[in-house]
C-alpha cells in the first residue's frame, strides 16, 4: 500500500510504503529515485506489516519493486501504474 502526504510549504511528498508478505523476514524497496543498487530496508511491525516513510520530490514519477527475503521481487498492487522493465516483467510506478 502506498500513502501520500503532501505539504503546501515543502517541495517533497512523504510517501509511506507498507506491505504484508507471508513468511517474509526482510523486505526492501529498490528503484526509487532510479537507484536500483541501494535498497531501502523496510521496518517490520508487530502485526507482521513492513513499512517505511520516504520523502520524494513533488511532480515526479518513480519506478520501484519490493524485494522479499533478498530473492523474490514483487510489485505493489496499489501503485499508480506499472511500467515494463528490461527483464520482460513490470515495475510499480508512483506518480507525485
Amino acid at each position: 500500500m502506498v500513502t501520500k502526504t503532501y505539504y503546501k510549504t515543502k517541495d517533497y511528498c512523504k510517501v509511506k510504503f507498507s506491505l504484508v508478505a507471508d513468511n517474509a523476514s526482510s523486505i526492501e524497496i529498490l528503484g526509487l529515485n532510479s537507484d536500483w543498487m541501494q535498497p531501502l530496508v523496510m521496518n517490520k511491525k508487530k502485526d507482521g506489516t513492513f513499512s517505511i516513510d520516504v520523502n520524494l520530490p513533488k511532480d515526479s514519477k518513480h519506478e520501484f519493486k519490493y524485494r522479499v527475503n533478498e530473492s523474490e521481487w514483487l510489485n505493489d498492487p496499489e501503485a499508480d501504474a506499472e511500467a515494463p522493465n528490461v527483464y520482460g516483467g513490470t515495475n510499480s510506478v508512483i506518480t507525485l
